[in-house]
């Protein structure tokens, strides 16, 4: 079977980064990435529940059993030996999961496979650590607490990976964490792949467009084309889009620079392979439902660091919203006994990847500033698309203390907890500013907005746009979970200095 050359050369580029300009191993010698690593943590861990509850189940009696029973029912001096045992069996784990494809995205097998490969997986390193002791002659290890051990770790895995699938098919209902595609090409297998993704929307891909890749295409007249290749990647970013399919074969040189411009922009490729023509001998096959698919380009989601955050911000935000309630209820009795209701103002706000969500303020303005704003277009003193006023004459007397101490955004923790916005990341702006928007600027809406971030704690006070943008930039780029942790830390001094307005 012939192998098509733009994909062999494509997915060889992608992989020379291992600095001697040679082709990277594949495979399961390839470098984990960080998500991996997560699944590999939890998939541990899960294998030392298991020992502990096979343990505790051996060891129980008609008497109420502690945990120095159970340790003096095998001996202290056998535990070195256990532990020796279990890391065997957590490498032999970790080594067939990753082998079965069960640290890929879970888009790429269904939920049915995913649970056979998890007992195939457990099993077979439940076979490799019977076979050790057998070898190894362990007698003092008791093969009752080895064939529970193997079984409630294939059940504990098991729930766990069907809990997480729930969890992210819930998400993807939602709309949130979707992953947004253009389809190069329009022809009947482009419209067979949209067909099939929007009737899998649990899968969490939003088909945006077809990308006219000839002449004929563009001028088919179909709507749902929305521009051609020459201008893929301005369309896209324009989109928010995560993931390019190429859905007919493409010019070589055309392929392979649009892999790397979507490397730069951080946008993944694909291409559904022509199964007549056969497919590149290395490459790995992923199949979207139905559709084998060949991925030529990945970004590295680390979702390890991004739950992380998402822990911190749900955390934070609950207990603050404990702890602070008596002061919002004070805040709100101030705003409704000197300017009436409405106490809260809520605003629709852009967020990550264009979406639209209400955001929550206590009201520090007339119930008209809104409509006053164009009167008062001659007094901005921002620069480009924002809008400020020092001594605005729109803000009352209670919402100019709560601005100068940013206490008018606490009912943002609520947004914060409802997953709308994080505690640090760029300000969530108005669909008004995002229409200004230059293509570029459209980066800082790659994450989730924030309370805080570092343009407040670094340049609050600068009217410049550009700095407002860059600063929101840099932070995307650069963004860490340390670094959350020093904008936070800054914030604290900038709301007790009074630098708001």
């Amino acid at each position: 079977m012939a192998t098509p050359d733009y994909l062999q050369q494509v997915i060889i580029s992608g992989r020379r980064r291992n600095g001697t300009g040679g082709v990277s191993r594949v495979g399961l010698f390839q470098r984990p990435s960080v998500t991996s690593l997560v699944w590999a943590t939890l998939d541990v861990l899960t294998a030392l529940v298991a020992g502990a509850i096979a343990m505790r189940f051996r060891a129980v009696t008609p008497v109420e059993v502690s945990a120095r029973h159970v340790l003096t029912h095998f001996g202290l001096s056998s535990f070195p030996l256990i532990a020796l045992y279990m890391g065997w069996f957590s490498f032999c784990l970790i080594f067939f999961a990753r082998s079965y494809g069960l640290y890929a995205p879970i888009q790429s097998r269904s939920g049915l496979h995913e649970q056979r490969m998890t007992f195939q997986a457990t099993l077979t390193a439940g076979l490799l650590l019977c076979g050790a002791l057998y070898l190894g002659r362990a007698e003092v290890v008791s093969r009752v607490v080895v064939l529970l051990t193997i079984l409630f770790t294939a059940i504990l895995m098991s729930v766990r990976r069907a809990a997480w699938r729930r969890v992210v098919y819930s998400r993807y209902r939602e709309g949130l964490e979707t992953r947004n595609v253009l389809i190069v090409g329009a022809g009947r297998v482009a419209h067979a792949l949209r067909n099939h993704l929007e009737s899998l929307r649990h899968l969490g891909f939003r088909f945006k467009g077809f990308v006219a890749l000839t002449e004929r295409e563009a001028e088919s007249g179909d709507a749902d084309v929305i521009g051609d290749v020459r201008n893929c990647l301005p369309l896209a970013r324009s989109l928010f889009v995560d993931e390019i399919f190429f859905s007919v074969p493409a010019e070589k040189k055309l392929v392979i620079a649009l892999v790397e411009e979507a490397r730069a922009a951080g946008i993944d490729v694909r291409v559904v392979p022509d199964l007549y023509d056969g497919l590149a001998w290395n490459a790995p096959v992923e199949y979207i439902g139905q559709f084998p698919t060949i991925p030529l380009h990945r970004r590295d989601f680390q979702i390890g660091a991004f739950l992380m955050k998402r822990m911190l911000d749900m955390t934070v935000s609950f207990l603050g919203l404990l702890a602070i309630s008596p002061l919002l209820l004070g805040i709100a009795a101030a705003v409704y006994f000197t300017s009436g209701a409405p106490i809260f103002y809520r605003a629709q706000r852009i967020g990550r990847k264009g979406r639209t969500f209400s955001c929550f303020k206590f009201r520090t303005m007339v119930t008209n500033a809104d409509k006053l704003r164009e009167q008062l277009a001659h007094m901005n003193e921002r620069e480009g698309v924002l809008f400020k006023i020092a001594k605005d004459p729109r803000v009352t007397k209670v919402g100019a203390v709560l601005r100068k101490y940013s206490l008018d955004e606490l009912p943002q923790l609520y947004n914060v907890l409802r997953g709308d916005m994080s505690l640090v990341g760029p300000r969530p702006p108005m669909a008004a500013e995002v229409e200004q928007y230059d293509l570029a600027h459209l980066r800082r809406l790659d994450v989730l907005p924030g309370i805080t971030g570092l343009w407040q704690v670094e340049a609050r006070q600068d009217p410049s746009f550009d700095s407002y943008i860059s600063l929101d930039t840099a932070y995307v780029e650069n963004w860490s979970l340390w670094l959350d942790l020093k904008i936070l830390a800054r914030t604290v001094g900038v709301v007790f200095s009074g630098t708001g307005s």
